[in-house]
């Protein structure tokens, strides 16, 4: 090897040490690292269910439970961190901005599945159902659930107004129409996306659903889906129309550019606007 080749390599060898140095100085340290949080989260025993359940709550900016201010209530089927809670909460946050002003600020309550296709249906003759939702058929319970046991424990702990939302996808729109139909007043506001409907060969469509006086928003929405998924839809709306009276507000909108599995998103927002957004 000549020296002059020795040379160069000893200057490159210098020249990584050097550089090294400096990344080394330049090298960004943290100087704190903590958790972040948008709520809380909250487990209790269910006497009804025999069994834990857990609430994923989102807490409006500045929220104090000392405080005299009392927020609305959105109650999310479908409410665990890795399904909708985040997404729809941010959709509230943003929506609850005051340069938005679309919604005003609100708590939402994810409720945590255990099992959605025990507590999202009620009982089915139809023996496909049965096979593929071993478990099916505990809607009832998980009704009662929610009214006897959920509700109060929200109310009692958080700083609640008197408006309540409910906003149910797929099996999750499902239980939400079967609680309009018999127990509409457990909720003021009903945003039902993509309804499962062909449950039990669509029998809650033959239902005759329990009057009520109090005011009601009720939006539906859902996107290119399946003929059986938009058909019974648009019969769910067609059938609340028939029965609407002066108290209530009824929207339906189709997404033509979302399916089954986006749909969400974009309805609860355009459901946002129906509802809850002033002129």
């Amino acid at each position: 090897m000549t020296r002059m080749k020795i040379k160069e390599i000893f200057s490159t060898f210098i020249g990584l040490i050097f550089f090294s140095q400096i990344f080394a100085q330049n090298e960004i340290k943290l100087n704190k690292k903590t958790p972040l949080s948008i709520g809380e989260k909250i487990e209790f025993h269910s006497e009804i269910l025999n069994e834990n359940r857990i609430l994923n709550i989102y807490l409006p900016n500045g929220y104090s439970k000392d405080s005299l201010k009392t927020y609305p209530i959105i109650y999310l089927l479908d409410g665990s961190l890795d399904e909708d809670f985040i997404h729809i909460s941010g959709l509230v946050q943003f929506g609850s901005f005051s340069w938005i002003n679309m919604i005003p600020e609100s708590i939402v309550v994810g409720i945590s599945n255990i099992d959605r296709k025990r507590d999202f249906t009620y009982p089915t003759n139809n023996e496909k159902d049965k096979i593929d939702f071993p478990t099916t058929g505990k809607s009832e319970d998980f009704i009662n659930f929610i009214e006897k046991e959920l509700q109060p424990v929200i109310e009692k702990n958080y700083n609640t107004d008197s408006i309540t939302t409910l906003i149910g996808q797929s099996l999750g729109g499902l239980l939400a129409t079967e609680i309009l139909f018999k127990k509409p007043d457990l909720f003021d506001n009903y945003i039902i996306v993509s309804p499962s409907l062909w449950w039990d060969d669509e029998s809650l469509l033959k239902y005759t659903p329990t009057l009520y006086t109090s005011k009601k928003s009720i939006f539906i929405g859902f996107g290119k889906e399946g003929q059986i998924m938009e058909r019974t839809a648009k019969e769910l709306y067609d059938k609340l129309k028939l029965l609407k009276n002066e108290n209530t507000t009824l929207n339906f909108e189709f997404f033509e550019n979302q399916n089954h599995g986006d749909a969400l998103h974009l309805a609860v927002y355009t459901a946002f606007e129906k509802i809850f957004k002033k002129e």
